[in-house]
């Protein structure tokens, strides 16, 4: 793997929206959504294999970060990342604990959802 000869931040290339991108999308939800259970999982039992696996899928998760970079843009790997993850949270808390939520948090989830694929998938052109 080449090391970045500019930094993706302040000068990087626009990217659009790449199959790759979108993948580590997913994955880094996953990654995360994996290394969060993992801490769950640590706290109710004490049990350090549980710490460990949720430690080296950070450090995957990071790898993989940095990777995404090489094909999609920083805010738009991110933001997809994030929404997809919270998709994710919410998923999980439903099935593993129970939670109900309310219809009026409902609406302010697909709100929310909404305006960030809306930050996602929109041009960032200014015409």
């Amino acid at each position: 793997m080449e090391l970045l000869t500019h930094d993706p931040i302040a000068t990087g290339p626009a990217r659009g929206l790449s199959l790759v991108g979108v993948g580590a999308m997913f994955a880094l939800a996953v990654l995360d959504l994996a290394a969060a259970y993992c801490a769950v999982r640590y706290l109710r039992t004490g049990h350090w294999g549980w710490w460990s696996a949720g430690a080296a899928g950070m450090v995957v998760l990071f790898a993989v970060y940095a990777a995404s970079l090489e094909y999609a843009e920083l805010a738009t790997v991110t933001l997809g990342w994030i929404v997809i993850l919270q998709v994710g949270v919410v998923v999980m808390d439903r099935v593993a604990n129970g939670i109900v939520l309310p219809p009026a948090k409902w609406l302010a989830i697909a709100a929310i959802l909404l305006l960030m694929t809306y930050l996602l998938l929109a041009p960032n052109r200014v015409r």
